[in-house]
């Protein structure tokens, strides 16, 4: 639940950045979106 809503914290931020002007900071913050789910899967994955 944590890192699905970080990631989703992170898509607004990043949607958000982009409209208001700053178009490459929004995209920086964009690609922390696939990081955030990918190390959840990792970490949860190795609980089991």
């Amino acid at each position: 639940m944590f890192f699905g809503a970080a990631a989703f914290i992170s898509f607004v931020l990043s949607v958000y950045l982009w409209f208001v002007g700053q178009r490459e900071t929004g995209l920086f913050v964009g690609l922390w979106v696939p990081s955030i789910l990918s190390l959840g899967t990792l970490l949860l994955a190795g609980r089991e």
